[in-house]
């Protein structure tokens, strides 16, 4: 998750210096909380990378197509999701015989363990719609720091409800965590007042503009014929030349 975070930041070049160094500070905090061991291995780490970019890649395309094409999350995922499901059914099994040595068909599948099956389906399409839709709203940097903001719940709650062990080593890193996403929020709101207010600016720059011709007109300096480039002004009428005629 914070490799995640770290490499769309790397991809999408995420604005300012103070939105730069929010997100930092949020990944010391989620980095302290989570990270207790750290063993690595040829084969993890080059699964740990191809997750990372592929992750990366389908979040920031995600965000990409919505904002060009100006669709739906609902229709991204609608159109997507065959292809998507196409691919995991043919390649799955085979990966997942390659790391474990198991067949998933030669696995004895009970009624409650295909009742489990839907159930993890179908937290899995609300999990991809909600993914759509905050990536198409917002941004994919802001989705992983919701993702994080998810990570600090789950191991505040898992230590509420179910005693989970807690260190203040845990407690250190979520509350560093948490002021990385307030900073980061107050940053991304100033930022976007700041757009707002500049997209206003040029706005009535060019109301202004629009009307600098008709000003002229009524104080009589004519109009500009259209076909542009240097084209004849409209004759002006002159109350002297009734008096001369």
């Amino acid at each position: 998750m914070p490799w995640s975070l770290a490499a769309n930041i790397f991809l999408t070049s995420v604005g300012s210096r103070n939105v730069q160094i929010s997100l930092v500070v949020l990944l010391m905090g989620v980095g302290i909380a989570t990270v207790t061991d750290l063993q690595l291995n040829a084969l993890g780490s080059v699964l740990s990378l191809l997750a990372i970019v592929t992750t990366c890649v389908a979040q920031i395309m995600t965000n990409t197509i919505q904002k060009k094409f100006k669709v739906s999350s609902t229709q991204l995922l609608y159109q997507s999701c065959p292809y998507q499901a196409i691919t995991l059914f043919i390649t799955g099994p085979f990966v997942d015989g390659l790391l474990t040595k198991q067949n998933v068909f030669a696995f004895s599948y009970t009624p409650q363990v295909l009742a489990f099956i839907v159930l993890s389906c179908l937290i899995s399409v609300s999990v991809n719609f909600s993914t759509f839709l905050v990536i198409g709203k917002t941004s994919p940097v802001t989705y992983q720091v919701l993702g994080h903001l998810k990570t600090c719940l789950i191991l505040a709650f898992g230590y509420v409800l179910l005693r989970d062990p807690f260190s203040w080593r845990n407690i250190l890193g979520i509350l560093i965590a948490i002021v990385g996403m307030v900073l980061y929020s107050y940053c991304c709101s100033v930022e976007s007042q700041q757009k707002a207010s500049g997209e206003a600016a040029q706005i009535s720059q060019v109301k202004e503009a629009e009307s600098d011709p008709l000003l002229s007109a009524e104080n009589g300096g004519g109009v500009v014929a259209e076909g542009g480039g240097g084209g004849a002004r409209a004759p002006e009428w002159n109350s002297n030349k009734d008096l001369h005629a």
